[in-house]
């Protein structure tokens, strides 16, 4: 995307919708997409995407670890557990964090004794992030700094906080998110967190909220708002991600593809179908390219057709880390069900 349409804002968590934390520079974007490619050439699609997560949660890039512990969180894969175990001593806060959400996520029962450590982490999103693995795991005590966490002066620690209190699913701590999203010392990605919180919790009255946001100027205002209102998950809810099918830019376009099938519609298919078909990575900047092969591997992770998994194992292959840890996500996806 050009920068007009990138966001006014900054980015929201330190781990929401990593999968599209991407850095600049990547593989070429301009080869086609097109060719014949058969899942026998790399064994099983089940295979590579299992060797595409060793490689992920042992890279020596940050960003890549923590994109590979939030795929085995979302995933249910405990088989790639011990390996996230291990990254709860990594030296970056943030691969910490999302190791301490799969953790949780996933009640990962083996790990509660290293959480131990973390609970004083010299960083404090790391023990907002460690509590609510307590939390999952029965201590649910634990919960109460991440109350108090919704208070802090640092804006990223609030914002962690207050998507934590949206993850543990309890609508009593609405009250607290509405506090929060209303405090004039909260910054435009603490609310736009609370609203995604409250969404999550099944809060109706976030969707006016939403749908204006929906339509904001910005694509990456638009790309938070219809994952809140996926969130949600209404029939309003989706009327309103039907729209967005129609929006001037393909990346808010797959995102609205991805929340669709993620509620169950497929009417995202085309979207992403055309992704292939008309080879719109062509010609494109390389980070744009990127952006829009890891957003088409989620939607298809999602949407799950054959129309559109037949074209995983490719992905797979990609020159991207990035776009290959996402079809490994897909892959996963499409075994849940």
């Amino acid at each position: 995307m050009k920068n007009k349409h990138r966001s006014r804002t900054a980015s929201v968590v330190l781990v929401v919708a990593a999968l599209a934390v991407l850095p600049a520079g990547c593989g070429d974007s301009s080869q086609s997409l097109l060719g014949d490619f058969y899942v026998t050439e790399i064994a099983s699609a089940q295979t590579e995407a299992k060797h595409v997560m060793d490689e992920a949660l042992a890279d020596s890039d940050a960003v890549a670890r923590v994109n590979a512990a939030e795929v085995v969180g979302t995933t249910g894969r405990v088989d790639f557990m011990p390996k996230v175990q291990r990254l709860l001593h990594d030296q970056t806060p943030p691969v910490r964090f999302a190791a301490c959400l799969a953790v949780g996520d996933l009640q990962y029962a083996p790990a509660k004794m290293v959480l131990g450590p973390l609970l004083k982490d010299e960083d404090a999103n790391v023990i907002v992030a460690a509590s609510y693995a307590m939390g999952r795991l029965g201590s649910t005590e634990y919960y109460q700094v991440i109350r108090k966490a919704a208070d802090s002066k640092d804006q990223t620690v609030r914002a962690n906080a207050v998507f934590l209190l949206g993850k543990i699913g309890d609508q009593r701590e609405l009250n607290l998110l509405k506090s929060v999203q209303e405090d004039n010392y909260s910054t435009d990605k603490v609310r736009f967190q609370c609203l995604e919180a409250r969404a999550r919790l099944g809060d109706e009255e976030v969707l006016k909220r939403l749908w204006a946001l929906a339509f904001s100027a910005y694509a990456d205002d638009r790309a938070i708002a219809i994952r809140a209102i996926g969130a949600l998950g209404t029939a309003r809810a989706k009327e309103i991600l039907g729209t967005k099918l129609d929006d001037t830019v393909l990346e808010v376009q797959l995102v609205a593809a991805e929340q669709l099938g993620r509620l169950g519609d497929k009417t995202g298919e085309a979207e992403v179908l055309a992704v292939f078909e008309k080879n719109l990575t062509s010609g494109i900047e390389k980070e744009a390219g990127e952006r829009v092969n890891v957003l088409t591997a989620l939607a298809i992770g999602q949407i799950r057709t054959a129309a559109l998994t037949k074209y995983l194992p490719q992905l797979l292959k990609n020159e991207s880390k990035y776009v290959r840890i996402a079809a490994a996500k897909a892959v996963f996806q499409c075994n849940m069900r």
